[in-house]
Formats: C-alpha cells, sequence, structure tokens
C-alpha cells in the first residue's frame, strides 16, 4: 500500500542512475483543491515537519541527526558531500542497520527462509484470484522477479517489494544505495565505528502478528492502481529534496482516498496502525539506546529514514523532551 511505500522510501524507506527514470507526473497535481487544503491543514504546526539534517546538543555531547532515503537518486551526492566531514570526524555513527546487521540478516534468510519465503502449503496464485495474481506477476516481473518466486514471498514481503516502483528496482538489485550506505561507505573509510538503533530483526518482528490473511489483503490493495504508485514515488522525492518531509508523509496518508474500493476508515485504521508500529513505536525504543551512546561518545551521528524525524513522536522532539537542544544544520566547529 501507499504507506508502505512510504515507509521504503522516507523512513521506511534505495546506469543512469534508475532514480533518474523515476519522473514524470506528480501526485501532487493530481491532488484536489480539497486534498491540498487537507494536506496543508496536516502539516501546519506539524514538530520538525521540514529539514533534513539537524544537531542535538546537551552539555559536552553533540549528536548530528540526518533523514535519510534508502534509495539511490543522484541528488544524494550533495547531501553525502555535506555530510562527509561530520561523519569522518565523528566518535560514532548509528544507523538502522549496519554491515554488521545486514549480514545478520542475511543470514537468517539463509538458515529461516519460512521468514520471508512460504514453504509449506499453498502459494499466493492459489491463494488470490486469477485476476490479482496476473497484477502481481506482471508488477515482480516488471521488477526484475521471476513470477515463480514472487508466488512464494510471504504476501508481507512482496508488499514492500512492489512497494518499490519498477524504475527504482534497477538499482536496488545491482546494489546502488541510498543515503544510509553512503555514510556507512564514508564512516568505513575513516575508520569510524557504527551502532545499530535497533536489532536486526525488527522488521520481521513488526508483520509477525498479521494473519496471513491480513497480509494478502494487504496485497491485494497495493496492487489496485500500479500508475498512482509512481505518481507517489514521483512526489516523494521532490518533497525529500525540497526538506518537506511532513508533507512528504502526509501526502501518502491522503493517496488512500484515491484507491478504489477500498473503505476510508478501514484504511485510515491501517495507516494509522502502520504508522505506530513503523514510526512512532520505533523511535521511543530508539532514543533509551541513542541516549545511552552519547554517555560513551561526546560526537555521534544518527542516520535514520527522514520520516523518524517528524512530529510530536519523531525522535527530533523525543530528544528534545529529554532535554536536548535542537537546531537546524550542521554544529559550527
Amino acid at each position: 500500500m501507499f504507506f508502505r511505500s512510504a515507509a521504503a522510501l522516507a523512513f521506511s524507506l534505495v546506469a543512469a542512475p534508475a532514480a533518474a527514470v523515476c519522473v514524470g507526473d506528480s501526485y501532487l497535481d493530481r491532488m484536489t483543491p480539497d486534498q491540498q487544503m487537507q494536506l496543508s491543514a496536516a502539516v501546519d504546526g506539524m514538530p520538525y515537519a521540514e529539514g533534513l539534517i539537524w544537531t542535538a546538543t546537551k552539555r559536552d555531547a553533540a549528536i548530528t541527526i540526518v533523514g535519510t532515503m534508502h534509495i539511490y537518486d543522484p541528488r544524494l551526492e550533495d547531501l553525502r558531500a555535506q555530510l562527509n566531514d561530520t561523519v569522518a570526524t565523528a566518535d560514532l555513527v548509528m544507523l538502522e542497520a549496519t554491515p554488521e546487521e545486514e549480514a545478520q540478516l542475511q543470514n537468517l534468510i539463509t538458515t529461516e527462509p519460512e521468514r520471508l519465503f512460504i514453504v509449506d502449503g499453498p502459494t499466493l496464485p492459489e491463494l488470490v484470484d486469477e485476476d490479482t495474481w496476473q497484477l502481481i506477476a506482471a508488477a515482480a516481473t516488471e521488477r526484475g522477479i521471476p513470477s515463480f518466486m514472487a508466488a512464494k514471498m510471504q504476501p508481507w514481503y512482496l508488499s514492500l517489494t512492489l512497494g518499490i516502483p519498477s524504475c527504482a528496482m534497477t538499482d536496488m538489485m545491482a546494489g546502488v544505495r541510498g543515503l544510509d550506505h553512503m555514510i556507512i561507505q564514508d564512516a568505513e573509510a575513516a575508520g569510524v565505528p557504527m551502532q545499530a538503533v535497533e536489532p536486526y530483526t525488527t522488521l520481521f518482528d513488526l508483520f509477525k502478528d498479521d494473519s496471513f490473511e491480513e497480509q494478502v489483503d494487504m496485497l491485494r490493495v497495493s496492487m489496485l492502481v500500479p500508475e498512482l504508485q509512481e505518481q507517489m514515488f514521483v512526489a516523494m522525492l521532490d518533497h525529500y529534496f525540497a526538506e518537506d518531509v511532513g508533507r512528504l508523509w502526509e501526502m501518502s496518508r491522503i493517496a488512500l482516498s484515491d484507491v478504489p474500493d477500498l473503505d476510508q476508515a478501514e484504511a485510515n485504521a491501517m495507516f494509522i496502525d502502520m504508522e505506530e508500529s513503523l514510526l512512532n513505536t520505533r523511535n521511543r525504543n530508539w532514543i533509551p539506546v541513542i541516549t545511552q551512546a552519547s554517555a560513551a561518545h561526546d560526537d555521534i551521528v544518527v542516520a535514520v529514514g527522514a520520516a523518524h524525524l517528524i512530529g510530536t513522536e519523531g525522535i527530533l522532539r523525543l530528544l528534545e523532551n529529554e532535554g536536548w537542544t535542537i537546531t537546524r544544520g550542521i554544529a559550527a566547529e
């Protein structure tokens, strides 16, 4: 669904760079005046709705906080250049996942394939109607995923995978990564230690309580309007580089109203549930990890998906509640 796309991109949130092909009509161009007003009202007064780079200070400790995008876009190179010296001179870099967690995750997939794949029982073509399966198979093929492989993916995993438009998938399949990975490369080059803000199994744990039927229903909904997905992606990229993160997130909420045959009350409830699990709960869990690290390190860089920065439950406001002073930009030396 669209909020899963938003999570994959913003929090979430990955030739001629594939993202350079992610152009065309923006979702903003199809929003009605009423939707535009709704969007403006949702962002009005939202704490830290704008900005990608922030500094939190408390006594002698400083934390540079970066809102990242996990998908590659050539415009990220400018942000990387801005952060290069800050990363190279940091005492510690904290991310959603370091190379160590990525290796652990890869090993888990090998040793416990049932986490991501259907290893017993009926596969997706047997669980959805023929028209829906044909849509799923076509979307997977566009992203370089053979239909026989898509048939065996757990529905939640396939939903996240298909939440990335085909225009961005080439880079992902080639291992071309977003700002997080750029920061990892620069930290490795400078010999700066890294630490994850959460266990590598967190995403698995988020979806483990969803029934298989609920996952299949979400997958069905995500396939209803593929052209809207790409329009959302274009709009999300534009808002990210405009540092307009709050509007990016709320736009994905409003887009649910353009999904045909979707009950809006149910859709809103699903969005709120996803927001709580993907953003708010994780943000709250991260704060003690970050503050504990700050007790042992004077100069930290925290690089996490941009959607984690915004709102009353974002990490900036949560740090502020803990007595940190928050200022936009990189701290002057």
